[in-house]
């Protein structure tokens, strides 16, 4: 069904903890703190930031691999319950896990087939003309063929396109209703990062599965999500759609990633890009008020440093946690 909700996270926070000599707590990691989205039925959402921003930690938690400190996941309208354990296998059966590192993510003693087949054995897929069935349409869905040339190797006989192909593969072969890719193409050569992100937004599409897709790079977005989410800090603080985001977008931090995006002119090689001083914040330490306002060219003082700015609504979809936009909210 159309726009149909298949996915709410709320005010969801994931938090470590630091200790001393192993017992003793001196403080708390807030790799995710208190952020807010939905995802419908058949959408791609990207969600980017810096390296260390907590994306990954978002993704975890999503996937049900971290335990959530605070806030809740819901998937279909149900609460996920990490604690359950028959609820988290059907959970797991429902969502697909893109890693970034194809290499790492495939066991290397197992064949294409076997990677593809033990997902299936594990899910109680007993019909072997079912799981064959499966494995051949699944691969031929991301253009490994003819079949029977790849469902024998082994990993290290694949290239780094086809590993990850190998990757997409087995997150999709239960059939899952939403696929988290992280970084998918971080790692590959820039000749097959665009054809690998093309793979997935056709079978995003030819299945209407849900996508998050997680990317430090907003080059790519354009091409294949609906929605930006951009992470900061632990948060997420500026939404809406990718056409009104890249055209329009709000906060200074987003204007500073669309800035430093690299130029394929090779005329504007030595183009210098505005890229905003200092560094990310520690998550074990973050600055009080608005986490950017150490780095912000817009800083308001006496308000950027002391209060965290409130989520306001600019129009359709597109909101930002910014004190620049407290009048307009």
């Amino acid at each position: 069904m159309e726009n149909e909700q298949l996915l709410e996270v709320k005010k969801l926070q994931t938090y470590f903890t630091l200790r001393k000599w192993g017992f003793l707590r001196v403080g708390e990691v807030k790799a995710v703190d208190g952020v807010d989205f939905d995802l419908r039925r058949g959408e791609a959402v990207s969600v980017v930031g810096e390296s260390g921003c907590g994306k990954s930690t978002l993704a975890k938690t999503i996937l049900a691999l971290e335990q959530p400190t605070g806030g809740q996941v819901y998937f279909n309208g149900k609460a996920i319950d990490i604690t359950d354990k028959e609820h988290l296998e059907w959970y797991r059966s429902q969502v697909g896990y893109v890693q970034q590192d194809p290499y790492g993510a495939l066991p290397p003693f197992m064949t294409v087939r076997r990677i593809l087949e033990e997902p299936m054995v594990i899910n109680g897929i007993k019909d072997h003309k079912e799981r064959e069935r499966r494995i051949y349409q699944v691969l031929e869905d991301l253009k490994m063929t003819p079949v029977k040339e790849f469902i024998n190797k082994f990993p290290h006989m694949l290239s780094g396109g086809q590993q990850q192909r190998g990757v997409i593969a087995r997150s999709k072969i239960l059939e899952p209703s939403l696929l988290v890719a992280d970084e998918p193409v971080s790692m590959l050569d820039p000749s097959v990062r665009v054809e690998i992100l093309e793979l997935l937004r056709k079978l995003q599409l030819d299945y209407n599965l849900g996508v998050i897709y997680i990317t430090h790079d907003l080059s790519t977005v354009r091409y294949f999500s609906e929605r930006i989410f951009v992470m900061y800090g632990g948060k997420l603080i500026e939404k809406g759609e990718v056409e009104d985001i890249l055209a329009n977008p709000s906060h200074p931090y987003t204007r500073a990633l669309l800035e430093a995006i690299s130029d394929p002119d090779p005329e504007n090689v030595n183009t210098f890009k505005k890229v905003p001083p200092g560094e990310p914040p520690s998550l074990a330490s973050p600055p009080p008020g608005c986490r950017f306002h150490p780095r912000c060219p817009d800083f308001i003082e006496g308000k950027c440093e002391k209060e965290v700015p409130p989520e306001y609504e600019l129009g359709g979809e597109h909101k930002v946690s910014c004190w620049l936009y407290e009048k307009e909210g």
